[in-house]
């Protein structure tokens, strides 16, 4: 794994919504210094607006995969490191590789994989497309968030050394979960997906919110299947 980038955003106004502004730090610059410190929060130099969905503790670093890029240029949009609100662009990964409860040494820092990202409104907002929520879902090109078990200073660029290697779910099989159609699904193929969304549940690194969201699913899912 190698850092091929490192972005911090301030806060700024995005854009309207019912002619009110929208706050957000999700458009990001590049880090030009060698290196940069990384708290239990953040990176220096980045913020969130909306501290109720983004940031805290869970989502300290937004990792994205550089491999991902040609993908979306090809579907018209205009892809560049940071341009998608990640902290870190990162080849070598994806997420069909990469499993809740990673750790990960980068520079002093200690850093272990806690969730996908799910996107939101405010990325619409910065392509200019409506439609990069459904794209971002559908395939499967979300990312994920890092928390800091150790702080400390991180390169910006350079290797990103694999310390501790979890029995989890790959952060692709997460977002399967997340947002499989159940009532679309062959009996089989339903219970398989319920099935995999236990072993999710029952994952101690996933961050508790994105939990609670599985959870509500599932259980939404196994009360229509009773009947």
């Amino acid at each position: 794994m190698n850092v091929d980038g490192v972005f911090v955003g301030e806060l700024g106004v995005l854009g309207y919504r019912r002619d009110r502004p929208v706050l957000s730090a999700i458009t990001k610059a590049r880090v030009a210094a060698p290196e940069l410190h990384l708290t239990e929060l953040n990176l220096d130099g980045d913020r969130q607006a909306d501290l109720t969905v983004h940031g805290g503790v869970d989502k300290a670093v937004y990792v994205y995969p550089a491999e991902h890029y040609p993908a979306w240029a090809a579907e018209g949009f205009e892809a560049e490191p940071g341009g998608f609100g990640e902290n870190v662009s990162l080849t070598g990964v994806t997420e069909d590789d990469v499993r809740i409860g990673d750790v990960w040494a980068w520079g002093d820092a200690l850093v272990q994989v806690s969730q996908p990202r799910q996107p939101c409104f405010k990325l619409a907002m910065k392509t200019g497309r409506k439609d990069v929520t459904p794209l971002m879902i559908d395939s499967g090109r979300c990312g994920w968030y890092l928390r800091v078990l150790r702080p400390g200073t991180v390169p910006t660029s350079g290797p990103i050394e694999p310390v501790e290697r979890a029995d989890g779910p790959t952060i692709t099989e997460v977002y399967l979960v997340s947002f499989a159609n159940y009532g679309q699904l062959p009996e089989d193929k339903a219970e398989a997906a319920l099935d995999l969304a236990d072993r999710v549940l029952a994952t101690p690194a996933l961050s508790v919110s994105y939990r609670d969201g599985v959870q509500s699913t599932v259980d939404r899912w196994r009360a229509r299947r009773a009947g």
